[in-house]
């Protein structure tokens, strides 16, 4: 090899070695950040299951009727008014 050469192979060899050097890093975050989002998403994916399941526990622990349990919107007002009452009296 040439004296050429050789000083073209070492330049090359460098810029290639720079570039390596200022790619590198945004690679890394690249990695870091799918590694985060598969675990997130298998966390999102777990959690959805496990209330999947709850719901489904839920469901077999209810009471036959299908009527909700929670009172009604005139009950309430009904149990103000006599609260009311009791406080007046």
């Amino acid at each position: 090899m040439e004296t050429n050469q050789v000083q073209t192979l070492i330049a090359m060899i460098f810029v290639l070695g720079t570039l390596v050097l200022l790619v590198l890093p945004s690679v890394i975050g690249i990695v870091r950040d799918r590694r985060v989002d598969r675990q997130i998403w298998e966390a999102q994916e777990a959690q959805e299951a496990q209330e999947a399941q709850e719901v489904r526990e839920s469901e077999r622990a209810q009471k036959s009727s299908s009527r909700s349990t929670v009172p009604s919107t005139a009950t309430w007002y009904a149990e103000g008014r006599r609260s009311k009452k009791l406080v007046s009296s």
